[in-house]
């Protein structure tokens, strides 16, 4: 028997993900047409003996996710319930917490995915190898590889080539470690609270020495990365299984772009029917999109690659899109062009308006290159990415927004470029 646990955080983060987050819980913000956490979901409910899945987090329950979460059950038909944290207790201060419900049942192992990882969910063979390697109480981290330079950016493996065993693990090291890098998806089972429980208590014991008021809260924050992956390093428990197929963090919007095209891509094997094709009084589709069936789109419009359109979107004759997300009730007028943007819910862009952003690719010359996360600002100035529109925002004809992002409620009337327009 298997469970899963998706890590969904909580309103106090996903920072770089504003506006959109303004909006939508960002695990529910949809990536290539569906809820970013419904390809989680997915995976999971594909295992056999996959009998629950525990969302964690602590964002408060709101009715859209609350109908988020009957919608998965009824068409995964799977038990998905979701656990509200009272604090942000960490990775591994959240399982830890609702540990009785992880191992109510007596699964014999269980997953933790971060919801905001991007990949094809190798879960089948991450079992597979946690069956060929070490002791059957083992622990797997699911890893890949990045280029020296941006592997301090994330939780840095050394392994036993032979073995797999995780010999060394350093999160975010401020020199070269290691190019295998955690990939945010973990296969455990119960014996890992044990270890949980080791740091809770050590943490008890040092919260009462510093004689703080508060000291059991912050007794249970606890980080898998640092307190536990670190000292489980060397000790014969802990492996990582690499793959070599797709994977991305989502941190920042311009990273949903580049999600939502790897998960089109990988439409084509997985579910071709969400994908969109050429058809007779259409409009014109090149590579991988996805359109809502109750999008209204004029037949002498140009789609593609890697486009998303909402549900209840209108878009012109003459519009041209590519490398977007169209979200819910947008409208693009006559004769405009969307380039690498995320046009908010409910916005407007008039005729001939253009509204383009710069791409925050990885290097295509380099095959262990990932997306640069980067903060709004950089030297005191707008890091030119995607360009982004709140919900409700107007952009009149003739208009051209380039490399900006323009907050909620907001109505243009002239052309902005490399500004955040409050």
């Amino acid at each position: 028997m298997l469970k899963a646990v998706i890590l969904i955080g909580g309103p106090q983060k996903g920072t770089r993900f504003r506006p959109l987050s303004f909006e939508v819980p960002k695990p529910l913000f949809p990536i290539a047409g569906v809820p970013m956490l419904q390809h989680h979901i997915e995976a999971c409910a594909k295992l056999p003996n996959m009998k629950e899945i525990l969302l964690i987090g602590f964002y408060q329950p709101n009715e859209e996710l609350t109908r988020f979460l009957s919608n998965a059950q009824q068409e995964f038909k799977i038990s998905i319930r979701y656990l509200q944290e009272y604090a942000a207790l960490g990775t591994g201060g959240g399982i830890y917490h609702f540990r009785d419900q992880i191992i109510a049942g007596g699964p014999q192992a269980f997953f933790v995915l971060n919801a905001d990882v991007c990949t094809a969910f190798p879960l089948t063979e991450m079992l597979s190898f946690q069956k060929e390697h070490g002791e059957p109480n083992s622990f797997v981290i699911l890893g890949t590889t990045a280029n020296r330079k941006q592997s301090l950016n994330y939780g840095c493996i050394v392994e036993n080539e032979e073995t797999n065993e995780v010999l060394h693990y350093v999160e975010k090291p401020s020199t070269f470690v290691s190019d295998i890098i955690n990939c945010g998806i973990y296969l455990f089972n119960p014996e890992i609270f044990q270890h949980i429980g080791t740091v809770f208590q050590k943490n008890q014991q040092d919260m009462l020495l510093e004689e703080t008021n508060n000291g059991w809260h912050r007794a249970e924050a606890i980080r898998l990365e640092q307190d536990i992956f670190t000292a489980l390093a060397g000790q014969g428990k802990l492996y990582v299984y690499k793959t070599l197929r797709f994977w991305s963090q989502i941190k920042s919007a311009g990273s949903a772009i580049y999600a939502s095209r790897l998960y089109l891509n990988q439409y084509n094997k997985s579910h071709p029917e969400r994908l969109a094709s050429n058809k007779e009084g259409g409009p014109k589709i090149s590579g991988n999109v996805y359109i809502h069936p109750t999008a209204n789109i004029d037949p002498t419009a140009v789609l593609g690659p890697n486009v998303t359109i909402g549900t209840g979107v209108t878009i012109g004759a003459g519009v041209r899109v590519r490398e977007s997300i169209i979200l819910h009730g947008a409208t693009l007028q006559d004769q405009c062009c969307v380039l690498h943007s995320i046009v908010g819910w409910d916005s407007t862009i008039g005729k001939w308006a253009r509204v383009e952003g710069t791409p925050s690719d990885p290097n295509p010359n380099d095959p262990y290159a990932k997306i640069d996360s980067e903060t709004l600002f950089r030297e005191g100035k707008l890091t030119p990415s995607i360009t982004i529109l709140g919900c409700n925002v107007s952009i009149p004809r003739e208009v051209i927004i380039l490399n900006s992002i323009v907050l909620p409620h907001k109505d243009l009337n002239r052309s902005f470029k490399n500004q955040i327009i409050l």
